[in-house]
This record gives C-alpha cells, sequence and structure tokens, in this order.
C-alpha cells in the first residue's frame, strides 16, 4: 500500500510543475503589458515602471521564475494590487466558508444521492426508477443560480423560514451556520444528488447482474445486506470518482452561488480578482484550484486501493 502511494506522489510531481510554469508564464505571455493594464491609461513611464518593478517584469525570464519559484515554495503568493494585503491572508480569510459550503454540500449529496441510486437500480423500470431519473435530468437542466432563487423566494421571502443571504462561522454559531448555510448547500446539491443518483443506478445496474449477487440471493442473504453490502461495495469505484470530482468542483466552482447567497469564499475572491485585474491573486487562486484537484485525485486513487486491492498492481 505505501509502495502504491509513493507512486501515485511521484506521479503527481509532473503535473505540479507543468502547472507551475503554466501559471508563471500567464502574466508574461498575455497579451499588451500588465502595468499598462493594472496603471490605466493616465499612467506616466515612472509609475509604469514601479509597478513592473513591483511584478518583476523588469528581470529575465529565467530569473523571474527562479525568483517566482523560491517565493512559492517559501510559501509566499506575492500581495494583491488591490488591497495590498497578503496573498496567503486573503485566502486564509476566505477558504473556510467555501470549504464548509462544500463539505456540508457532499454530505448532503451522499446522504440522498446514494440511497436514491441504489433504490433506483432496485426497482429497474417501476415508478421509483423513472422519479430518480426525472429528478436527474431536471437538476441538470435548470441552471443553479434559477435554483438558489427560487429557494429564496420560497423559503426566505414567502415562508420566511431561513435567512435571504450571509454567513456565519460554524465556531462562532453553529445554529446561525446551519440556518444560513442550507439554502446555499441545498441549491448546489440539487446538481450533485442528480449526478451521484445517476452513477450510482448505473453502476448498481450493471453489479446487480452478476453472478455473486444472484449467489447471494440464493444463499437467503436479506435484501438490504445484498444492496448495500455486496452490490454497492462493488459498485463503489465509479461512484467515488464522481463524489470525489463533485467535490473539488464545488470547492473551485462555487462562484455563482457565492454571488447569490452573499458568501464571503474563494469563489468571490476570484470574480473579484478578476474585475480587477489582480494578477497575483489570480495566479494563486489557479494554483489553490489545480492543488485542490490533484490532491482531492490523490484520495480518490487511495480509497481505489482500499476497496479494491487489485488496482494496486
Amino acid at each position: 500500500m505505501l509502495g502504491y502511494i509513493l507512486k501515485r506522489l511521484l506521479a503527481v510531481v509532473p503535473v505540479i510543475v507543468f502547472v507551475a510554469i503554466f501559471v508563471f508564464l500567464l502574466l508574461r505571455l498575455t497579451p499588451g503589458d500588465p502595468a499598462a493594464i493594472i496603471a490605466g491609461d493616465a499612467a506616466t513611464p515612472a509609475q509604469l515602471e514601479k509597478i513592473r518593478a513591483s511584478l518583476g517584469l523588469s528581470e529575465p525570464i529565467l530569473v523571474q521564475f527562479a525568483t517566482w519559484i523560491g517565493h512559492l515554495v517559501r510559501g509566499d503568493l506575492g500581495i494583491s494590487l488591490i488591497s495590498n494585503i497578503p496573498v496567503t491572508e486573503l485566502i486564509g480569510q476566505r477558504i473556510w466558508p467555501t470549504i464548509n459550503i462544500a463539505l456540508l454540500t457532499i454530505c448532503l449529496s451522499v446522504l440522498i444521492a446514494v440511497p436514491m441510486g441504489v433504490i433506483a437500480a432496485w426497482k429497474h423500470r417501476t415508478w421509483a426508477d423513472y422519479a430518480v431519473m426525472t429528478f436527474s435530468v431536471l437538476g441538470f437542466s435548470v441552471p443553479v443560480f434559477v435554483i438558489g432563487y427560487i429557494f429564496i423566494q420560497v423559503f426566505s421571502i414567502q415562508l420566511r423560514w431561513l435567512p435571504v443571504q450571509g454567513y456565519t462561522a460554524p465556531g462562532d454559531d453553529f445554529g446561525k451556520f446551519l440556518s444560513r448555510a442550507i439554502l446555499p448547500c441545498l441549491t448546489l446539491a440539487t446538481i450533485y444528488v442528480a449526478l451521484i443518483a445517476r452513477m450510482t443506478r448505473a453502476s448498481m445496474l450493471e453489479v446487480l447482474g452478476e453472478d455473486f449477487i444472484r449467489t447471494a440471493r440464493a444463499k437467503g442473504v436479506g435484501e438490504t445486506l445484498v444492496l448495500f453490502r455486496h452490490a454497492l461495495r462493488n459498485a463503489a469505484v465509479p461512484i467515488l470518482t464522481i463524489i470525489g470530482t463533485g467535490f473539488a468542483l464545488l470547492i473551485s466552482g462555487v462562484v455563482v452561488t457565492e454571488s447569490v447567497f452573499n458568501i464571503p469564499g474563494i469563489g468571490r475572491l476570484t470574480v473579484d480578482a478578476i474585475l480587477a485585474r489582480d494578477y497575483p491573486v489570480i495566479q494563486a487562486m489557479i494554483l489553490l484550484t489545480s492543488a485542490i484537484y490533484v490532491f482531492i485525485n490523490l484520495m480518490i486513487d487511495v480509497a481505489y486501493s482500499l476497496i479494491d486491492p487489485r488496482i494496486r498492481y
């Protein structure tokens, strides 16, 4: 197992190197002068030169890359050009709301979607199966912001059960955190429940036709054990893939939801940085997103090997 994990870690290194080079070149190869874009049309040559010096653009390209890598290894992602705050501090302030919302969303999605998919496969071509498939189609078809505004209209404005917007950290007041997080989590979960339920159904249908399932039933094993112990475990690899990919997408793709519900997460930070052309923040967000994808893919590979040891060889 340790050897397998080491192999996967070594396979990650070229990906990280490629992403680092891409992020470094992103600013340098962008058409136009970044300093002129940042300073505006009314900037003087002295101001432009000062900005280039602050960005390190006056040095040779190899020197710039070596300096940038050195700072990156030390955890220095630069200073925001707009707020003049270290980028690591900005990310530290914004990442926990996104992580908390994403964790709650993926937990809700798994708890709802996996049983739905199992039941749909078990009751194949019945009303339960058709209901799950209809929900899956609707979940994929309706845009996230439309679902969010519908939930706000129904649960916040008409029924007055939940707050419209805002965020409270769970450590400050867990009750307020849940009341403010439930609507954005349900909004995001609608898509991922549809995705995970559909994949669970497809995987379960394939496994339920196998000989070992018929053997288990012939031995008198209860249907619940057949479904959740025998069939679901053997169908878990593609389901884990969808769950892991979904979590990575949640971390990096909650821009719309955070905007609708006014959540101060990294999605909002990314949008603000792009609109303000805050290049150090944009670079850091690309690196962070890529690192999250790589880490989650590594965790998925490890989970594969735990569920099915044959994958290690």
